[in-house]
């Protein structure tokens, strides 16, 4: 009784897209630890209603025929919650206007609807290929790159022009430019196993994704170079504290391993707790390092 109450929880916080917008707040507070500053309320807010807005309506428009009938636990309890899914999106959207309107800069607003109309390319079909309606994910190799580049954009670029706007601070463009960097590869990394796992369905859709071009097993190594491409940037080109150094070092060690043990095979649950669950890890470590350094 206790397992199944337990999993229910479980199944809500994962599949409406509440455990993604945590791991996308976690993700802004490494960009607010890493640059050493206090963490902005109402950007974090941003990105957790927009990243739980964002989600659901892509997975309300790209509903299967039959939705009871996917293959997939998260299309069927998404599907069969319609209406919670609804009100969470429209709640999201709802918190998400004011907090825009009233909180951002001119130059973050721009950057907001920017990520937005990425965000919502990648499903809608706006553009025309081979006479058919296709959505950004449809072009060739661009969906991994895609989401990464909406993540960082969001979860890096969004608070350093803030940062910048209201408290006048100054960070240069190498500084902004190598967090984005080390953020894309990451995301990457950890959006690559989703499409190795979605394989078989996407050939049969078509969608020339990175696992489609390159086959599953250059596409597990692919993974681990983004890692170790994140790692170089890391030790090369930062200045971080020493307890930071350690701290993402060891969270790319456990990324790096989570993703070799995936494979087809592996459960939903794998996919959308412990790989979505490593921007939260990250966060985590951070804070645990830097606690300990002070210690030491």
């Amino acid at each position: 009784m206790i397992k199944k109450v337990l999993l229910s929880i479980l199944d809500f916080l994962l599949f409406s897209n509440l455990f993604i917008a945590i791991c996308a707040v976690a993700q802004g507070l490494v960009t607010y630890h890493l640059l050493n500053v206090k963490p902005d309320k109402y950007i974090l807010a941003i990105i957790f209603f927009g990243t739980i807005g964002i989600y659901n309506f892509s997975m309300l428009l790209s509903k299967p025929e039959n939705p009871e009938n996917s293959s997939f636990v998260r299309v069927r309890w998404i599907f069969s919650h319609h209406r919670l899914i609804i009100s969470i999106t429209l709640i999201s959207v709802l918190c998400l206007i004011p907090l825009g309107l009233l909180y951002l800069s001119i130059e973050a607003k721009l950057l907001m609807i920017f990520t937005a109309v990425l965000a919502l390319g990648y499903n809608i079909p706006f553009l025309t290929l081979n006479n058919q309606k296709i959505g950004l994910r449809n072009i060739p190799g661009i969906k991994l790159f895609l989401i990464a580049l909406v993540w960082s954009i969001s979860c890096v670029l969004l608070p350093v022009v803030e940062l910048e706007h209201n408290y006048q601070i100054n960070i240069s463009s190498a500084d902004t430019l190598l967090l984005v960097a080390k953020r894309f590869l990451f995301i990457a990394a950890i959006t690559i196993p989703f499409d190795i796992r979605d394989l078989f369905q996407d050939k049969l859709y078509a969608l020339k994704t990175i696992p489609v071009m390159l086959g599953e097993k250059k596409a597990y190594i692919f993974c681990q170079f983004l890692l170790a491409g994140y790692l170089v940037l890391l030790l090369l080109f930062g200045h971080a504290p020493i307890s930071d150094i350690v701290g993402l070092t060891l969270t790319l060690v456990l990324t790096g391993w989570l993703i070799f043990k995936s494979s087809i095979k592996k459960n939903e649950y794998y996919y959308f707790f412990y790989l979505d669950g490593t921007m939260l890890l990250q966060y985590i470590v951070l804070v645990l390092s830097s606690c300990l350094a002070t210690f030491i």
